[in-house]
This record gives structure tokens, C-alpha cells and sequence, in this order.
């Protein structure tokens, strides 16, 4: 409204009428200083803070509209007054429109573009709203997934065992495809919610659901993705390997008297502590089998303590594979879990991963 009456008030058009310059000069007193109904008296320290301007605006009476009529309309009644209000108005309007097609618009400023007839005027608009975001095509999946997920949820959902076993797609394949990035975590967090919606009773499961995930479900067959068996060699060996700290190592059992090699040394040769020959060994000696297996190893890797551990989980294997009913005596052992645990890093500023400096006051 305020660039509509000042283009009146430039092209002329209030000066011919003075009801409508009257009415838009109004409206400029009432931009600059408010509406004179809700004009409050202000408090004594905001008199202070106002400038000497404003505080003039606030307090000068606004004239009536009679005083603003020249003498020569003083007796001209309020309908013709306002047909040539709306006369004048009309034809200005027209006129701005005019100029606002040649290139300028109300106020001088730029023409409007219509975006419904492109003549050149409006720039391509992306047809995703997430264009400029770091990875288009996952978060529009994403935005959509979690709108679905936020509507569904809570419908009935089957137990995991009774739900239908599918292959997800993995998110090296998802950034093969699409070539965009996409982290570690935020994708496992995409992973839950479809699992979430995949276990929806099929029943109630909606089609907008069933199609949303149809994109990431893999074909596979679960029957030859399993895997192999270990077997005893023609020699009558057995391999295990297994893993501790940064240590690996990998065993070969055969049936014997039990003699023991680690990296062609003997036992006492290889560890020098007791507790790491007993963790090699503790395999063979919680199930009685100490005389009747021969164990040749190779470690790399790490320090005794870790070589050893991980001589303990490939022995275990191995010997699984020579006679399966150990496996439980072997579990409860602790030999055929796979202890994940590492050394924590150091920090810095810090002595080791969580020792600090002795504080000194001076």
C-alpha cells in the first residue's frame, strides 16, 4: 500500500483530488508515527529516548478532512466526492500497470514476473526441493521415509522371527548408485526405520509402504550366501584362526601327543610367561585333550598377551572341527568368543588414554 500511494502521490494523481491526497497523507502519518486511536502517551524515560521529530508527530493534531478541501469543493457532497476518488485511483492504477509491463513496476522498481507465461523472466527452479543440499537423493528418501515412518509406526507388528528375511541394501551400494556420500550413522539410523516398517503385520501393511521399500530390499539367496563348513584335509589337519588386540593367529590341529609349535619354537620358547602359555593352551586343557592333539601355530602381530589369546581362539576352532559336541564345553570356557575389546587411544594432553599430568600449583 505504502509503494501504491507513493506512486500516486509522484505521478500526480492526488493533486487534481484532494479527498485522496487527504486519505494518503493519512496513511503517511500513520506509517511514520502509528494509528492516532492506539497512540499511547509514552513514559517519561521513553520521552527522553525519542527524538525531537517524533515526539512533534505523536502530539501534532491531525487536520479533519474538511480543512485539506480547497474552499472552491467545500460544498461538493460525499458520493461525488468519492466517485472522483475511485476515478482518479482507477485511471492511476491503469497507468502503473502499463508502465510496470514496459519493464518497471509500482515505485519504479522492477516488473513482477508472471511465472505461468516464461518470457524469459524467471530462472529454472529445481524439480527437488532438497537441490542444494549435500546429498539430493538420500535426503529426499530420507524426508519421505521419515514421514512414513512417523504415520506407521505404530500400526501391528510381527515378531522378528515370523517376519519375512530380506538383504538390505548396503551403503557402499547406495553411494555406487546414486554417487553421493552418505555417513556410517545416518545411514544405520535409515536402516532401523525400514526394518521397523518391514515388520508391519502384511495385513495392514499400506502400499505406500510395501513400494517405498521395494527400492532397497536385494535379491539374494540366503541358502548360498552360507558359510562353509571347515573340514579335516587329507592330512588330517584342522585350521583355525582366530584374533586378539592386533594380533592374529592361525593353528593347525592333528591328532597327536600333543606337542605344540608356535613360529617353530616350542611353548616355553614363545611365551615366557606362564599365564601366556596357559591361555595357548587353554583350549586343549579344559576339554582333556592335551595328549591326544599336536598343535602347530603361526602368530603375528601385537604382544605376547594378545599372540596368545588369539592362539586360544584359533586352537578352539580348530578342534571344533575335529569333534563338534565340544563346541558347548569349548563356550563355556570362554575359547570360542571372540573378545573384541582393544587398547584405548591416548588423548592429547594426556600421559596414556586417560592418565593426566600431576598438577603442579606453581
Amino acid at each position: 500500500m505504502a509503494s501504491i500511494s507513493a506512486s500516486l502521490l509522484s505521478r500526480g494523481v492526488a493533486s487534481s483530488c484532494p479527498r485522496a491526497r487527504m486519505r494518503l497523507e493519512q496513511q503517511f502519518s500513520q506509517l511514520r508515527i502509528g494509528p492516532a486511536h492506539i497512540t499511547n502517551k509514552p513514559a517519561g524515560s521513553q520521552i527522553l529516548a525519542q527524538t525531537r521529530y517524533r515526539s512533534e508527530q505523536i502530539h501534532r493534531p491531525e487536520p479533519t478532512e474538511r480543512e485539506l478541501i480547497p474552499a472552491s469543493l467545500a460544498n461538493t457532497s460525499d458520493l461525488e466526492m468519492d466517485a472522483m476518488l475511485e476515478k482518479y485511483t482507477s485511471g492511476a492504477l491503469s497507468e502503473s500497470s502499463q508502465s510496470g509491463s514496459n519493464g518497471e513496476g509500482i515505485g519504479g522498481g522492477p516488473a513482477a514476473v508472471n511465472f505461468q507465461q516464461l518470457r524469459g523472466y524467471a530462472r529454472a527452479v529445481p524439480l527437488s526441493p532438497s537441490y542444494f543440499t549435500r546429498a539430493e537423493n538420500f535426503t529426499d528418501r530420507f524426508l519421505a521415509l521419515r514421514d512414513l515412518f512417523r504415520r506407521y509406526s505404530k500400526l501391528p507388528k510381527l515378531p522378528s522371527q515370523e517376519t519375512e528375511r530380506v538383504a538390505w541394501m548396503s551403503r557402499d551400494k547406495f553411494q555406487e548408485i546414486f554417487r553421493e556420500s552418505v555417513k556410517n550413522s545416518v545411514y544405520e539410523r535409515y536402516l532401523s526405520m525400514m526394518k521397523t516398517l518391514h515388520r508391519i503385520n502384511p495385513d495392514l501393511k499400506p502400499a505406500a509402504v510395501t513400494e517405498f521399500l521395494r527400492e532397497f530390499i536385494v535379491k539374494t539367496n540366503f541358502d548360498e550366501n552360507l558359510p562353509k563348513p571347515q573340514t579335516v584335509d587329507k592330512f588330517g589337519r584342522a585350521l583355525g584362526v582366530g584374533r586378539r588386540k592386533e594380533s592374529v593367529a592361525r593353528a593347525w590341529v592333528v591328532e597327536g601327543t600333543g606337542e605344540v609349535l608356535v613360529n617353530g619354537k616350542s611353548l616355553s620358547g614363545a611365551f615366557a610367561r606362564v599365564h601366556d602359555r596357559e591361555s595357548a593352551t587353554w583350549a586343549l586343557r579344559s576339554t582333556e585333550r592335551m595328549d591326544k592333539y599336536n598343535v602347530w601355530a603361526l602368530v603375528d602381530g601385537g604382544g605376547t598377551t594378545g599372540q596368545a589369546e588369539a592362539l586360544t581362539l584359533a586352537v578352539a576352532k580348530a578342534l571344533v572341527t575335529h569333534e563338534p559336541a565340544l563346541k558347548t564345553a569349548l563356550r563355556k570356557a570362554g575359547c570360542i568368543t571372540r573378545d573384541r575389546r582393544t587398547v584405548e587411544r591416548k588423548k592429547p594432553g594426556h600421559l596414556k588414554a586417560r592418565k593426566m599430568p600431576a598438577w603442579v600449583k606453581r
